[in-house]
């Protein structure tokens, strides 16, 4: 188990994802996103597997939560500078999990 101080330590934000382009080089069909969090953290770049689920004008202007105080991640070429979050469905493909109403971009978690 952990506890709660440890579950502080993540700093998970809301961002909004400003560009998306398909990412052909990479293992699993992915997106790169370029996803805003807000003046305090700024834009940053993840890599996600959502190609069977979201259309790249799906998910310009979506709202999405991403840990941002993970270190960046090679995937193939890319850099993923944050982790977007999601979960999978029945066929282990990834849903975004999404605030269900407007709140502020840069908004923390708690």
């Amino acid at each position: 188990m952990i506890t709660f101080e440890d579950f502080e330590k993540v700093d998970i934000r809301v961002g909004k994802i400003i560009e998306v382009e398909n990412f052909p080089k990479a293992r699993k069909p992915t997106y790169k996103l370029k996803i805003d969090l807000g003046d305090e953290i700024g834009i940053k770049k993840s890599c996600s597997q959502l190609v069977q689920n979201y259309s790249i004008e799906d998910l310009k202007g979506k709202m999405v939560l991403c840990v941002v105080n993970f270190p960046p991640r090679q995937i193939g070429e890319a850099i993923s500078e944050v982790l977007t979050l999601g979960l999978p469905n029945d066929k282990g493909e990834v849903i975004l999990v999404i605030p269900d109403k407007d709140v502020p971009i840069g908004g923390k978690l708690h």
